[in-house]
């Protein structure tokens, strides 16, 4: 309650999340736990953000270097030219689906090149909300799907079933989800005013790009696609932008403010990120409490007990995984208690596949949906755009959800009549 009435009213998320994480430690303290061991506990549940946050402290310094060293108006520039104003969405949405899937991961999918295609939809009056939308559907197109991604390899271990059979158990509302999403963004694409964007340069020079300028984002992908943690990736990128405006002849004294207070219309700065970095860190001891005392554990072993067909399955499924999200502010934790608590009930009435389908659709998503959830801070933060600005146009996110119900329909009918037609013979 108090996170969402710190949404409402604009105020800091640490000072809303205060009051649920102080209840939280009273509950555990009401259990005989000492303070000395919840302490402990806590520092452990932050230790397990820390690359989290210190991603997001990197991303502070990584905009301001790459505008000051005049990386992002050679990547506008060059964006031009590769993404044409007319079908600017759309193929936003494709570019971050392909490297999503081969990164494996949202947060270096949208690090690597949603910064630069955001900074050209500014540039030319694309509005920022329905870029960043499809920016982020297609970043979690791979963050949830791809073989590579941390996230699919926990859910496989998570329900005991093979990486290449829980793939395949996703592929239909996949497929359908990402048509749907292309159908949208297209018409997106329609909806806005080409007249209005600058005419394209067809006399460019592309000999007159710097190169030099360039070689912040391709440290950046490079790196992240040899599969070096991305914590170094950006350090490096910020080292080589950095030595970029030294060379531009700007001050240090330049570079540090602009370190500490971000640029305008373009973010970043330590100044801004703070009071983030605090909430985070609030919100990784609040889930190590969580997990290590299983505070809601007793809710989720009876909630499906009294269901028996698919459909109701997947909607008690859909309601826990997001009642989980919305409590615990990150995606690991609705992955493994989800998973572990609903795995025998699914795998004895239904398949695991059918589970690992309903979980990929919902619980691996719904972290990118909730305001207060550390993977929607990022991606929000990375982007620029306020959360709930660009969420009506995150397709992929909220459209699977409705998809995998409808599978469920689907599949209690084709059950219906198998069942018929056993009957009958």
């Amino acid at each position: 309650m108090g996170i969402l009435l710190a949404v409402i009213a604009h105020i800091p998320l640490l000072i809303g999340f205060m009051p649920g994480f102080l209840f939280l430690v009273h509950l555990v303290k009401s259990r005989d736990v000492p303070l000395r061991q919840i302490t402990k506990i806590c520092m452990k549940g932050i230790k397990r953000t820390s690359t989290v946050i210190t991603i997001l402290f990197l991303v502070s310094f990584l905009l301001p270097s790459w505008f000051i060293s005049g990386t992002i108006d050679e990547l506008v520039s060059i964006s031009l030219h590769v993404i044409t104003p007319q079908h600017f969405v759309v193929l936003s949405f494709i570019i971050a689906l392909i490297f999503s899937m081969i990164l494996g991961t949202s947060v270096g999918t949208l690090s690597s090149i949603g910064i630069p295609i955001i900074s050209t939809a500014m540039s030319i009056g694309i509005p920022l909300e329905m870029v960043a939308g499809a920016l982020i559907s297609g970043a979690f197109v791979g963050d949830r799907t791809s073989p590579f991604s941390s996230a699919h390899q926990l859910l496989s271990h998570t329900l005991e079933i093979p990486v290449k059979r829980q793939f395949k158990s996703m592929m239909l509302t996949t497929v359908l989800a990402v048509g749907a999403c292309l159908i949208i963004y297209a018409f997106l694409d329609l909806r806005i005013n080409v007249s209005d964007l600058p005419p394209s340069q067809d006399s460019f020079n592309w000999s007159e790009l710097s190169l030099v300028k360039f070689l912040p984002p391709i440290s950046l992908i490079l790196l992240v696609l040899f599969r070096i943690k991305i914590v170094y990736a950006f350090i490096c990128s910020i080292i080589a932008a950095s030595s970029i405006a030294f060379l531009e002849k700007v001050s240090i004294g330049n570079l540090l403010s602009s370190y500490f207070y971000g640029i305008e219309g373009i973010g970043g700065g330590v100044s801004n990120m703070y009071l983030l970095l605090l909430f985070l860190a609030l919100a990784g001891a609040y889930n190590g409490l969580l997990e290590e005392y299983k505070v809601i554990q007793p809710f989720l072993n009876s909630w499906l007990n009294s269901s028996s067909n698919l459909l109701g399955d997947t909607w008690k499924t859909i309601i826990a995984t997001f009642g989980i999200t919305l409590i615990s502010a990150n995606q690991t934790l609705p992955i493994i208690l989800t998973g572990r608590s609903f795995l025998n009930h699914w795998s004895t009435k239904h398949t695991t596949g059918q589970l690992a389908r309903v979980m990929g659709d919902s619980t691996m998503l719904f972290p990118g949906m909730i305001p207060w959830s550390v993977l929607a801070i990022m991606c929000s933060t990375i982007v620029g755009v306020p959360f709930l600005e660009y969420l009506p146009y995150a397709v992929f996110l909220w459209i699977l959800p409705v998809l995998t119900v409808l599978s469920s329909i689907a599949g209690n009918s084709r059950s219906q009549k198998l069942r018929k037609v056993s009957k009958a013979s």
